[in-house]
């Protein structure tokens, strides 16, 4: 599942760039997001990607480009809408689509940003996800062994930024009735 920081995640989120914007809006500012984002950290190697949506209607408008390049619409996400590329059966990248108003704050671009910058709790997160990893029987259990830490990491951040403490949990419930678990990281 994890694997060592690989340093060819920053040409491929390049390359996945370009890609998204030749398919979707030249005018897109995008950027890389998740562990695969921040140097030196473990992570699935799939590359995540924030994108700033022009406005609400952006994606919609572009969404049969975006299908046309490979990406289909995936998770359950609440907060922002998302998108998948896979080939072969193997997820590669997942597109974030941010409205221009959620653009300053999407936890997954405040994540990236306090770990890039606080090396401490970079070692803690990956320590977390390591243990996740151990002891995970699937990606939801996965991810809600690593809430505890990412909640705690992300109060302190957006507090940084003058901000409220807000949930990491981001998952719709299926229809189950269980949530699955979806953190800013990925």
């Amino acid at each position: 599942m994890l694997v060592e920081y690989d340093s060819d995640w920053p040409r491929l989120f390049e390359d996945a760039a370009e890609a998204l914007r030749a398919v979707g809006n030249p005018a897109w500012t995008i950027e890389h997001i998740g562990s695969t984002a921040v140097p030196g950290m473990m992570a699935k190697p799939v590359i995540d990607i924030a994108v700033r949506l022009v406005d609400q209607g952006d994606l919609d408008r572009h969404r049969h480009g975006l299908e046309r390049g490979g990406w289909r619409v995936g998770s359950g996400v609440r907060t922002h809408r998302v998108m998948l590329f896979e080939q072969g059966g193997a997820r590669l990248r997942i597109g974030h689509f941010f409205t221009p108003e959620q653009w300053p704050n999407a936890h997954q671009r405040v994540l990236r940003d306090w770990l890039r910058m606080h090396p401490d709790d970079a070692a803690r997160y990956q320590h977390a996800k390591q243990e996740a990893a151990r002891r995970a029987t699937g990606r939801r259990s996965y991810n809600d062994a690593k809430t505890a830490v990412i909640q705690e990491i992300m109060d302190r951040a957006r507090a940084a930024r003058g901000l409220p403490a807000a949930n990491v949990h981001d998952k719709r419930a299926h229809a189950s009735g269980h949530e699955e678990a979806r953190h800013p990281e990925g």
